[in-house]
């Protein structure tokens, strides 16, 4: 995908402007044109020319022809709008030429999904053409990431995917998930439309968000798409071509022939077909595979939302996990599975990688071996390790040597091998950053200029406005007026602060009531706000930190409560621990001093 956005952006930058100039040229110099026949030879022997005017386009629009195409009969075929706009003339001639060798493989890759996509379109009251937007988005491929960290089908972020009941987390991202995904993506165009009232704004909604649209209907004074795309600033040029390269895509899509593509150039894949079987407990995708009757290969394009090579462990005995197996094998699965013997099964640890961690070290330390965690966490690479990752250890039951040589050979079979343990690098914080003078971010130095001493301080991974003041004593407000800094100020890791300890001066009451922890440096959980009560009492003094650097959490501890105890910041807690949830168990241990 990232490969075609880039022949987009050198073949339709111009956009609809030239191609306007283009069509009026064309139609003065009439089908005998010898400049019209110059553009055939570049298309390629036998190629229709891509773009033809219609006689009685409107002065702002073009129509895309080729050869006695009709685009208004055409349009009796969609249940999406279709218009005709030199932009829409513009990628059709793209993908008829520079992006043909994409567009047939998207071509290919739609006789998988499109049956089920609109059957669950159809479902879901929408449009059954709307799934034209995931061929664009993701060419039909649902491994597909962007550079945004958009997945799947239908390219949602985390955060979207998550708001409309996808699952994302260690063990599997629903993003990946053809149907699961299709019936979300289905609800985010439904809210949108039911907003806008208009296909082609919900989907500049879809590529920009909802704000981005409203905005745009405010600038241009105008609810219709292509006024907007007229006005200055109103779009970004990706949201600008999003939906004309829509109606282009779906335009080609039904109608191959007459847009210059062959049969024989659109090899079709057959349509997704599956049966669901439960599975649970946490087992290796070899032994679900072993008992179906099928392949490890087979089971993960069919389940390409998996993370790991391993199913989820079930939610509850209601809550049962489900695989989708290939047609005709869920009977022998649910026959065959339970003669499996449970020490032939595996089962799975999770560890939390620690400073000083191997591949190797852990392996012994659970009986099991370094391939088959490579294998079980789609690990390349096994002499480096990520400081506080989780991994996936598959532990044979019942032990001994030749549980874990079987682990071994399942791991080798996949490809998985593991580098000799002396060049392993065992797992360790990553090094601080230097600021622009040379500094280490996290480090002090004194500068005296003209009388007066202050600290200037290096801001490292996991500070806040809130964790420094706290550390030099001084208010937030204060380093803010000391710095320049105005609202939600933004921190960066080795950005230089300049701090006046000891300052008696008062910040202003508006500044005093600034956030404790403006915008923290580096990738930050979401922050919990204190109890409105008690953000006007008066700090308590802080608990000793036990020897060990942790609290046991007690029946009515918050994260907050531990925070204010110990003088720490929730964000820092959180960090410390890895936690994403506020909720605790009784009986917990959280650190509460930096690991």
């Amino acid at each position: 995908m990232e490969e075609l956005r880039a022949a987009e952006a050198a073949v339709v930058d111009e956009g609809a402007k030239r191609a306007l100039e283009l069509f009026r040229t064309l139609r003065r110099a009439g089908p005998a044109s010898p400049l019209r026949q110059r553009l055939g030879d570049v298309l390629g022997p036998g190629r229709a020319l891509p773009v033809v005017p219609d006689e009685g386009e409107m002065e702002a629009a073009a129509l895309a022809e080729i050869g006695s195409f009709d685009v208004e009969k055409a349009k009796a075929l969609y249940d999406i709008p279709i218009d005709k706009h030199p932009l829409v003339a513009e990628f059709i001639h793209f993908f008829q030429v520079p992006g043909r060798k994409h567009f047939v493989r998207w071509l290919s890759r739609s006789g998988r999904y499109l049956p089920m996509m609109k059957k669950a379109l159809r479902e879901a009251g929408l449009p059954e053409d709307t799934v034209y937007l995931s061929m664009i988005e993701s060419g039909f491929a649902p491994a597909v990431q962007s550079k945004a960290k958009a997945v799947g089908l239908w390219q949602f972020i985390e955060p979207t995917g998550k708001r409309f009941g996808l699952r994302v987390d260690f063990w599997e991202d629903e993003r990946r998930d053809p149907v699961k995904s299709t019936y979300a993506a289905a609800a985010y165009l439904k809210e949108l439309y039911t907003e806008f009232g208009d296909w082609r704004l919900a989907w500049a909604g879809y590529n920009s968000g909802a704000g981005t649209v409203r905005l745009a209907v405010k600038k241009a004074s105008s609810a219709d798409f292509w006024t907007q795309i007229e006005t200055k600033r109103a779009y970004k040029q990706e949201t600008r071509h999003y939906v004309p390269k829509l109606m282009a895509a779906a335009l080609i899509s039904k109608h191959t022939k007459s847009f210059g593509f062959q049969d024989s150039e659109i090899p079709p894949e057959p349509p997704l077909d599956y049966e669901d079987a439960e599975v649970p407990e946490a087992t290796d995708l070899e032994v679900v595979a072993r008992a179906a009757g099928t392949t490890v290969d087979l089971l993960k394009d069919l389940n390409p939302s998996l993370r790991r090579w391993c199913t989820p462990p079930s939610k509850s005995s209601s809550d049962v996990y489900k695989i989708h197996l290939p047609p005709g094998t869920a009977e022998r699965f649910a026959e065959e599975f339970p003669k499996i013997a449970p020490k032939d099964r595996m089962h799975f640890v999770v560890h939390l990688v620690g400073k000083g961690d191997t591949l190797s070290k852990i392996a012994l330390r659970y009986g099991s071996a370094s391939e088959a965690i490579m294998r079980a966490n789609g690990l390349r690479d096994s002499r480096y390790l990520k400081l506080r990752s989780e991994l996936v250890v598959p532990v044979p039951r019942g032990g001994g040597g030749a549980a874990r040589e079987a682990l071994v050979q399942s791991a080798r079979r996949q490809g998985f091998k593991a580098a000799p343990s002396d060049e392993e690098v065992p797992a360790a914080p990553p090094p601080p950053r230097k600021t622009k003078s040379g500094a280490l971010a996290g480090s002090t130095r004194t500068v005296t200029e003209n009388g007066k001493t202050r600290t200037v301080y290096a801001v490292a991974d996991g500070d806040s406005l809130w964790s420094i003041a706290r550390r030099f004593d001084v208010k937030v407000a204060q380093l803010k007026d000391w710095n320049g800094m105005v609202g939600a100020a933004k921190l960066h890791i080795g950005e230089e602060l300049n701090v006046y300890p000891g300052a008696k001066a008062e910040p202003k009451p508006q500044e005093a009531r600034a956030q404790a922890a403006a915008a923290p440096a580096g990738p930050q959980p979401a922050k919990e706000p204190a109890p409105a009560a008690a953000q006007d009492k008066p700090k308590a003094a802080a608990t000793p930190v036990p020897a060990s650097g942790k609290h046991l959490v007690e029946q009515g501890d918050s994260l907050w409560s531990i925070a204010r105890r110990y003088q720490i910041h929730v964000e820092e807690l959180k960090q410390w621990n890895g936690l994403e949830k506020k909720k605790l168990k009784v009986g917990q241990e959280l650190l509460v001093r930096p690991p």
